[in-house]
C-alpha cells in the first residue's frame, strides 16, 4: 500500500473536533499552507478556522470525500467510533491512500480496531494522542505520542511539525495511546500533590507565590506545579483539558491496567478524587480544579480565602 507525500499547498487536510486543542493545532497546519475542511458539531466553535480559509463540510464522510489526510480530536471512545468508523464517519467516506489520524487520547483497544478496518479498505490509520494542553496546541510545542505503521508516519511529518515540538513514534497501532495513558497516570498523581502542597502553604500561612519560588525549581518540580500552580493560586480553573475528559482518561488507564493484571492504587484514589470533583459541578473546568475538592475536604472555600 503506497503512502501519499504529504505536502503544503498539494495535501488536502481534513479536521473533525474544533474544541480547546483541535481549534489551534488545524490553524497551525493552515498558517503552515495546507488546505483544510473542517467539521464541528457544532459550527459556531470553527468559525475562526473558517475565517482563516478553512472551507466547512457537513460531516465527517464529506470532511473524508474531500481530502487525503484526515485528523481527529473529540472528547470520548463513543465519539470517536462515531466519526471514524459510523456510517458517516471519515473512514466511509476514505479512497485508498488517505491516512486517518485520530488524536483523541482514546482507548489502544480502538485504535487497533481502526487500523484494522482502515487497512481493509486500503487506508492508513494512526493514532496519535497528544499532551501539552491549551497552551502547547497554541504554541504549536505538544508532545505527540504516535502509533501506526512506520511508512504514514513519517510521511505525516510536516504535520507533527507544524503541531508540536517533541514527536516520537511509539509502534503499532495502538501504541500512541498506551504511552498517552502512561503520562496520564503521571498527571493524575503529580496533581494531588501539587494541590496538597498549596493547601499546606496556605494553612501554614505562607505566601503561595514566594514558596513556589523556592520549590518550583527545584526536585520538587514539575510541568504540573510550573504551569498550573500560577493558576490554582489566582483561581483560574479555566480548562486546558476538561476534568471530564481527564477522568476518561483515567476509566480507560484502569481499564487497561486491569486487563494487564496490574494494580495502580495511585491512580485509582487519584481518579475517586477527581470523581469528587465532577460531583461537586467542576466537569467542565481544568484539571487543576482538583484544589476544589481537595480545599473542600478541609472545609475550607479555596476561592474565598484572604489571599486570593
Amino acid at each position: 500500500m503506497e503512502v501519499v507525500s504529504v505536502q503544503p499547498g498539494r495535501t488536502r487536510i481534513g479536521w473533525i473536533g474544533t474544541g480547546v486543542m483541535g481549534c489551534s493545532m488545524c490553524g497551525h497546519l493552515i498558517d503552515r499552507g495546507f488546505a483544510c475542511t473542517v467539521y464541528n458539531r457544532t459550527r459556531e466553535k470553527a468559525q475562526s478556522l473558517l475565517d482563516k480559509g478553512a472551507r466547512w463540510a457537513d460531516s465527517p464522510k464529506q470532511v473524508a470525500v474531500q481530502c487525503d489526510v484526515i485528523f481527529s480530536i473529540v472528547g470520548f471512545p463513543d465519539d470517536v467510533r462515531q466519526v471514524v468508523l459510523g456510517p458517516d464517519g471519515s473512514l466511509a467516506g476514505s479512497k485508498p491512500g488517505n491516512i486517518l489520524v485520530d488524536m483523541t487520547t482514546s482507548e489502544p483497544t480502538l485504535a487497533v480496531e481502526i487500523a484494522r478496518a482502515a487497512e481493509q479498505q486500503g487506508v492508513w490509520s494512526v493514532d496519535a494522542p497528544v499532551s501539552g494542553g491549551d497552551i502547547g496546541a497554541r504554541e504549536a510545542r505538544l508532545s505527540i505520542m504516535v502509533g501506526g505503521q512506520s511508512a504514514a508516519v513519517q510521511a505525516l511529518k510536516p504535520c507533527w511539525d507544524a503541531m508540536g515540538k517533541t514527536i516520537v513514534h511509539q509502534g503499532g497501532p495502538g501504541a500512541g495511546q498506551h504511552t498517552k495513558m502512561v503520562n496520564q497516570i503521571l498527571i493524575a498523581t503529580n496533581m494531588i500533590g501539587v494541590c496538597e502542597s498549596l493547601l499546606y502553604a496556605h494553612r501554614a500561612g505562607l505566601d503561595l507565590n514566594t514558596v513556589m519560588e523556592s520549590v518550583a525549581s527545584g526536585a520538587a518540580g514539575s510541568w504540573s506545579l510550573s504551569h498550573l500552580g500560577p493558576r490554582i493560586i489566582q483561581n483560574n480553573f479555566d480548562p486546558g483539558f476538561f476534568v471530564e475528559h481527564f477522568l476518561k482518561d483515567m476509566r480507560i488507564a484502569l481499564d487497561e491496567a486491569d486487563r494487564m493484571g496490574l494494580a495502580l492504587p495511585g491512580l485509582a484514589l487519584a481518579k475517586q478524587l477527581y470523581q469528587a470533583l465532577l460531583a461537586q459541578g467542576h466537569g467542565r473546568k481544568g484539571t487543576h480544579a482538583l484544589q476544589l475538592a481537595l480545599a473542600a475536604l478541609s472545609g475550607l472555600d479555596w476561592r474565598a480565602r484572604a489571599d486570593a
